[in-house]
Parts: structure tokens; sequence; C-alpha cells
């Protein structure tokens, strides 16, 4: 079932998410809804607190940079991403390395608004998938940034707030219009100011 995005503007997204077991009611169905909600909206990955679950729990499917190439190359921080489609159950990041890059980073929850972000180049991860089976495992390139811009969301934290105070100024009239539902999406959408679906 296709869920509705939850926009900026929602305390949920600003809220830090809580650990699940592996009872968790309707977890199955729950991922499922997920897979389907993100690839409806075309995006590469989708955290429960952005269909309204306070819960720490992301779904990532990153395969689409498997294609990305530089100066006609395939790019380097794109390798073995085909086919990288993975659910994160209580993750924790245990480590960030390496140097900072910049990419510019959009979010579902966030439409029309695309930023360069900065974040470190890898990842040391420990988590749980689909079927609470425990991974320790070590990501670099865009599985890392995927995974840390998914990892936010569980934490309460969004693209926009690694922005500088200037450009968030910048954005601010942008922001409130995607909190009213004053912007143009193609997927299904919660607002939080006038409370209403599309």
């Amino acid at each position: 079932m296709i869920l509705p995005i939850v926009a900026y503007g929602d305390p949920v997204l600003k809220t830090e998410a809580v650990e699940i077991d592996k009872d968790y009611e309707g977890l199955k169905e729950l991922i499922d809804n997920m897979w389907e909600t993100m690839y409806n909206a075309h995006g590469v990955g989708l955290a429960a607190p952005q269909i309204g679950k306070s819960i720490r729990l992301f779904v990532i499917d990153a395969s689409p940079f498997a294609e990305d190439e530089v100066d006609g190359k395939p790019d380097p921080r794109a390798a073995g991403l085909e086919g990288f489609k993975k659910v994160f159950i209580n993750p924790i990041i245990e480590e960030e390395e390496g140097e900072e890059w910049a990419f510019q980073e959009g979010c579902l929850s966030i439409p029309t608004i695309r930023e360069e972000v900065y974040r470190k180049e890898k990842i040391h991860i420990t988590y749980f998938d689909e079927n609470f089976e425990f991974h320790e495992e070590t990501y670099d390139g865009y599985a890392a940034r995927v995974i840390q811009h998914e990892y936010d969301h569980v934490d309460g934290i969004l693209f926009t707030d690694l922005l500088s105070t200037l450009k968030k100024k910048l954005l601010t009239k942008k922001l409130t219009n995607i909190a009213k539902g004053a912007v143009n999406v193609d997927y299904r959408m919660k607002f939080p100011v006038t409370k209403r679906k599309r």
C-alpha cells in the first residue's frame, strides 16, 4: 500500500525515533508498504518517520546510483551498488571517517529542494535486517551517503539542518510553502500546516 509521505514541518521529522524488537506489530507489512511508497515517489531511501512512524527503521535501494558516470567513466563512488537493496532496523553508525565530500541531496519530505551537503566518505554501521539478523558492515561512497541521510531521519535530523545559517535563511519561504502544501508533487503527501493529504 502506498502511504502518504510526511512533509517538512511535521514534528515527527524532528523527533528521535525509538528502537523496535522483532515482535513489532505488522513489521513485514510496514516494510512492504515502505518499499512501495519509496518506489512510487522515485526515491532511493525512506525512513519510518517519513511515513509518520517514529521508529528506528529505514529502507534503501541505492542501485540507481550504479549507473552514475564522471567524465564518461563509471563513478568510483557508485561501485558495488548494483542491486544494493537493504532494510536497516535499529541501526547504529559506530564510526564515520575519511574526507568530507559534497553532494546535492534531496528528500521526499522536502520536495523541490536540493542542496549540497558535506558528509564523511566512509561509515561503519551495525543494524538488524528484516529477519532481525544482526549485521556489522562498512560502506563508502554513495552507499555511505544514502545511509547517513536516512540515519539522520531516525535521529530527527533533516538534510536542511546541515546547511549554513545563510542557506537556511534563503530557503525559509520555500520550506514554509512545503509545510503548507503549496508545492507540486507527483506522489502522496501529508502536510502538517493544513493537515491535508493529496
